[in-house]
């Protein structure tokens, strides 16, 4: 029997007794969904303590502590250290970015995509393979990692980016997204710890849910992520995995600095964390600083994977990334990798392959992509004083609103003027205290840009 009377104790959640069924902590999470859609439990709602609940519904403590595990695994509620256990702000939200169901009026200022006007680049490489006699060997289930020739051609690129790796430890893959999956269902297992930036891309938090790992945000500056709040997170419990953006964070913009890339080394180092590199920015970066900061695949090759997208660099439509890993996890990385993939297209691979291998036109995309990223940001700057994030050529911009304001509501409005951007509250994994709308810059004409942000100007005082 309960210890105390709940008649009039004034509990948060109260679930129906009558309606568990075993296992009891999944019976639990089952109530805990429906009270969601009922909207009889509010996000950030804080939940009974687990003694708590278990008094209420007495039942043994540990299986409500199962059950508040469970339902952060599944991103249905997030913990504060000392605070308690809260409704997840992401709950039963979809947080995974796409460009469903957008209307062809709507200026689609939330998916980042890369200036797609310069696919042009790529149209005479495509007519080439296609017309190469040779062109059916791409297309069965063979070198399922890739060719030699488009591996060699792939280290070749990396090392201009500061990777150091060959072809036995590359492989090529569907997209830094697919490579996100791959390396989750490889190396991870349920209710493993990962930590993040405290906003960071939306796609991976929504994959570690669906893999059911718990995903630990940690607080950033300027530089990026703050290496003692790292280390205190390891110390309470440990944390498996580092997941890190460090040429340019989506959503907020900083680049790592090599002091701040060195100062998390060591507690990497330390805690022998597994280290997921999404680089995807780094094309643009090293292009514009004229130099290369060392990638955590340089710094730490026997504990990072090292991801490199060439859809923001070369083209969207073709979804083709690189794939680096240590020579101990090979065995699992490939096994994920056929399991996920079976093979990446081969006619998408030698695309890519052959436009890399053009050295006048890398340069030409490099060039463009980067004077409309100047471009765009120079006009955000005219409508918005703003400071620019660490990495000053970011292909998204923030604007700082009000707190008490529904994200949900944020974006209704807005897509109501025409405008279709999304709230920080996409980016995180819990509440948190400075919310922005992030405005995707690379994926308007600069024209439709400018009308968006100037909408976004005559709007935003009701936000703020």
């Amino acid at each position: 029997m309960p210890i105390n009377s709940y008649d009039d104790y004034p509990i948060t959640w109260r679930p129906d007794k009558t309606k568990l069924t075993r296992p009891i902590y999944q019976s639990l999470i089952q109530q805990l969904e429906e009270d969601i859609l009922t909207n009889k439990l509010q996000k950030n709602t804080q939940l009974p303590s687990q003694r708590e609940l278990a008094d209420y519904l007495d039942i043994n403590f540990t299986t409500v502590g199962q059950a508040y595990k469970y339902g952060i695994e599944k991103g249905l509620l997030y913990t504060n250290i000392g605070s308690g256990t809260f409704v997840s702000p992401n709950a039963f939200t979809s947080i995974t970015i796409s460009t469903n169901h957008v209307a062809e009026h709507v200026i689609d200022f939330g998916l980042v995509s890369s200036f797609e006007e310069c696919n042009h680049f790529v149209v005479p490489f495509i007519h080439s393979v296609s017309n190469n006699p040779n062109v059916v060997g791409l297309l069965n289930y063979r070198e399922p990692m890739g060719t030699n020739f488009q591996l060699k051609t792939a280290v070749e690129w990396l090392q201009t980016q500061g990777v150091r790796t060959t072809i036995q430890q590359t492989a090529i893959i569907s997209g830094v997204q697919n490579g996100l999956a791959i390396t989750l269902a490889a190396l991870f297992t349920p209710r493993d710890r990962i930590a993040v930036d405290r906003y960071t891309y939306s796609n991976f938090i929504e994959l570690a849910h669906l893999y059911h790992l718990e995903i630990v945000p940690i607080d950033f500056d300027q530089e990026g992520m703050i290496p003692e709040l790292l280390l205190q997170e390891c110390r309470k419990k440990k944390i498996k995995g580092l997941y890190l953006m460090p040429s340019c964070n989506n959503p907020v913009g900083f680049q790592l600095s090599f002091n701040r890339r060195e100062e998390l080394k060591k507690i990497i180092l330390k805690e022998q964390l597994l280290v997921i590199e999404d680089d995807i920015h780094s094309f643009l970066t090293t292009y514009f600083q004229k130099k290369v900061l060392p990638p955590f695949q340089q710094l730490l090759p026997n504990q990072t994977v090292y991801l490199s997208g060439m859809t923001k660099f070369i083209c969207s439509g073709l979804r083709v990334a690189y794939l680096v890993f240590p020579e101990h996890l090979r065995k699992k990385i490939e096994q994920a990798i056929f399991n996920i993939n079976v093979k990446t297209s081969g006619l998408d691979a030698e695309i890519i392959t052959q436009v890399l291998r053009s050295s006048e036109t890398v340069q030409k995309i490099r060039m463009t992509k980067f004077a409309r990223t100047k471009e765009a940001n120079k006009r955000f700057d005219t409508y918005f004083d703003l400071p620019r994030p660490s990495n000053p050529y970011p292909f998204y911009r923030n604007i700082p609103i009000s707190p008490e304001i529904s994200p949900s509501v944020v974006e209704k409005n807005f897509l109501e003027k025409g405008i279709r951007l999304y709230h920080s509250n996409r980016f995180t994994s819990q509440q948190q205290p400075d919310p922005f709308i992030r405005i995707a810059l690379s994926s308007n004409h600069l024209e439709i840009l400018e009308k968006g942000l100037r909408i976004i100007k005559e709007e935003i005082k009701n936000y703020q």
